[in-house]
């Protein structure tokens, strides 16, 4: 493995923005382990890519679980010899619709363990990687959403897990700089994904009615994490915002 071939790891690579990401990166050339619960999915990912079979790992894993995320840190390894960017992508809502107030303890917690237990224990195993390995260092980059900023409405989970993800995103940044690992976190707002897809025919709005949208081609998104991956580790994107330009993120209402 020469230094000029960058190794990346990709969860959630099985739909929407990680798959995005995931293509893009292997389209760069990339040498990519993309990770997510369904490997026929992640198979489907690496074919839309055009990727040969050498540039590319598809390992399922489940990122809540401390032994399967040890798992696909080793995998990456065995792989690869060593990894230089992770995104830190794979999210979950709670049921839309459902009050704050009737949320149950067992939907809080499922949201939580994905969206904020999941990139810890990422972290961690790839902490343990970067820091070991010739030359030391790598970049770990953290999606957070414009829910790090300002919720939806009826959002609890999601909104307290990815406001986590900023703390997590300069903890990260701010321990990493001994090993030469840079942290950064990129905030999405309404890309045009299969998950997105419902802002084009109305979501709910603070004021209770229901109104389309603005989207964004989620390309523009991997564009940004494939540009924030390619600096060199002694320059860090801290935090970013992409987002639709007209999306109701900024102002009253």
């Amino acid at each position: 493995m020469t230094n000029d071939i960058k190794v990346a790891l990709v969860t959630g690579a099985s739909a929407g923005i990680g798959r995005a990401v995931s293509v893009t990166f292997l389209k760069a050339g990339y040498k990519l382990v993309l990770t997510g619960r369904r490997a026929d999915a992640l198979d489907e990912t690496i074919r839309l890519s055009g990727a040969d079979a050498a540039s590319a790992l598809a390992h399922p894993c489940d990122i809540t679980d401390p032994a399967s995320v040890k798992a696909l840190f080793a995998a990456c390894k065995a792989r690869f010899g060593r990894l230089d960017v992770i995104f830190n992508n794979a999210g979950v809502n709670a049921p839309g619709g459902v009050l704050l107030e009737d949320l149950s303890v067992e939907q809080w917690k499922a949201v939580v363990d994905t969206n904020l237990t999941g990139p810890f224990l990422c972290t961690q195993e790839a902490f343990r990687l970067m820091k070991s390995q010739t030359p030391q260092g790598g970049r770990i980059i953290n999606n957070g959403s414009v829910s790090a900023h300002a919720p939806r409405p009826n959002s609890a989970p999601y909104t307290a897990t990815k406001h986590a993800i900023t703390g997590l995103t300069k903890a990260t940044s701010l321990d990493g700089r001994k090993y030469n690992i840079a942290c950064g976190q990129i905030d999405i707002g309404n890309a045009l994904t299969d998950m997105a897809r419902k802002m084009t025919t109305g979501v709910p709005q603070p004021d209770g009615s229901t109104r389309v949208e603005p989207v964004m081609d989620v390309q523009h998104v991997a564009d940004a994490v494939l540009h924030m991956a390619s600096l060199p580790l002694s320059a860090n994107v801290l935090f970013m915002t992409v987002m639709a330009s007209a999306m109701p993120f900024v102002g009253r209402g």
